[in-house]
């Protein structure tokens, strides 16, 4: 890799045994810090009768209490409106940034200093210069900039990185898709489900979007990312190669990225996050190759410490020797596979957003497509409505289509039949940010039964 330098060889290529030792020394100082100043950590770790002084090998990180989103959450309701994990309060930071939340359920607060907001962009230079972004580079972030942190972080390590940045926030598709091509943009970053609708508002607008001067496109945000089929198809239409990504609002920043040599996963920063991968279940580690929930501890965060964070990611760990490039960080195999609480049990079968997206994106036809669960009488039935590229011409093409995915879906999920229906053109919803196309109404579906007292 002598022609691509790395960011930081003196993490990056690390002996493991150094980077252990070096995390090791990290999560003393995190928990010392949080058991000084964070009200939550003071009362976690003195209730798990743990501290510092207590983490002698790596094996004692299991010693430390987790940490949960609904204990955040709690916090903010006892200790309105930053809650009980900050370390100080707002006249300390600088940012404010939310969650992008859930359907009646208040978001996330993170607040953050000077320092911290440096160390996000950092991180995002990480994984930036891994892809090949370098400083004469013009960047476009399609993308809101509103008070979910998305691609804020991103937009600040590009300017430390010395690429030219272009913010394509409160703009229009058409608008964004225009400035790309026009301002000759050699990097663009995105959810996935928004470079496919750029991709498509490209073609309507009778744009050369493969012929541009676009040759990275950088995707966060959603699981497809890494999903082969998705991301192929959004090479396809970029005439670009696409990396993947993976941040929280938690942790300020990403935690993993792909790097050129494009492994089948992505590198986890493992000199700033310390990763574990546990049973949902018993909470015991995994090993390498078995699919658990991922646990994060962050050590950049200064304002809000974060401590064996559970974060419903389901992933698969690896050993950094699957990747060429010579770093000897971790790998996530498919990136982050999706979520615990995205699983939908359909007549017995689980259901994963991810593995229905990976049969639907397989057919470049489809445009468009929402899977929805209802309850009709007494049975759970499960529907995939797609939208097709000019679906007018390509109406006598329909019925193959619509038995190929029927097929496969079934094929995919033990027998599970979905019925699949040709929406109305337009008339499914379009995402910029996060996408959530599977919707569950079954508790809206089903009727209701009254007791009537004796």
């Amino acid at each position: 890799m002598a022609d691509q330098p790395y960011w930081n060889p003196r993490t990056e290529t690390m002996a493991r045994e150094e980077l252990e030792a070096l995390q090791l020394a990290k999560l003393r100082r995190v928990v010392a810090y949080a058991g000084e100043r964070s009200p939550h950590y003071r009362a976690a770790l003195a209730k798990a009768g743990v501290g510092p002084q207590d983490l002698s090998t790596m094996a004692d990180l299991r010693r430390l209490p987790f940490t949960t989103r609904q204990e955040w959450m709690e916090g903010q309701d006892l200790r309105p409106p930053y809650g009980t994990l900050p370390v100080a309060g707002p006249e300390a930071a600088i940012r404010l940034h939310t969650t992008s939340g859930t359907t009646g359920r208040t978001p996330l607060r993170a607040l953050d200093s000077r320092k911290d907001w440096a160390w996000a962009a950092d991180m995002w230079c990480y994984g930036m210069w891994a892809m090949g972004v370098r400083p004469h580079d013009l960047a476009y972030l399609a993308f809101g900039y509103g008070s979910f942190i998305g691609f804020w972080g991103l937009h600040y390590g590009l300017e430390k990185l010395g690429a030219l940045v272009v913010p394509g926030g409160a703009q229009t598709t058409e608008s964004r898709v225009r400035q790309i091509v026009e301002f000759g943009a050699t990097v663009v970053a995105t959810t996935p489900t928004y470079a496919l609708r750029l991709a498509q508002c490209s073609r309507d607008l009778g744009l050369d979007l493969p012929g541009s001067a676009v040759r990275t496109v950088v995707l966060s945000g959603e699981p497809a990312g890494s999903i082969p089929e998705t991301k192929r198809l959004i090479e396809d239409q970029w005439g670009a190669r696409a990396y993947d990504t993976a941040g929280m609002t938690e942790i300020a920043t990403i935690f993993m990225f792909e790097c050129l040599h494009q492994p089948g996963g992505a590198h986890i920063i493992e000199d700033h996050v310390l990763e574990e991968v546990v049973d949902p279940v018993t909470d015991e580690p995994v090993p390498y190759g078995e699919m658990g929930e991922r646990v994060v501890t962050s050590f950049g965060r200064s304002m809000i410490p974060l401590i064996r964070y559970r974060t419903s990611d389901l992933v698969v760990k690896v050993p950094a020797s699957r990747c060429s490039c010579g770093r000897t960080f971790d790998i996530y195999e498919g990136g982050v596979l999706g979520r615990a609480d995205d699983m939908r049990l359909v007549r017995g079968t689980n259901v994963y957003p991810r593995a229905v997206e990976s049969i639907v994106r397989a057919r470049p036809e489809i445009d468009e497509f929402q899977v929805r669960i209802v309850t009709e009488g007494i049975r759970d039935e499960i529907y995939l409505r797609c939208e097709l590229h000019d679906q007018a011409a390509r109406a006598a093409e329909w019925p193959a289509i619509q038995a190929w995915l029927a097929d496969a879906l079934a094929g995919a999920h033990e027998g599970l039949r979905f019925r699949v229906e040709l929406a109305e053109p337009g008339s499914l919803p379009r995402f910029e940010l996060k996408a959530k196309r599977l919707v569950d109404l079954r508790a809206a579906s089903r009727p209701l039964t009254l007791e009537v007292a004796p």
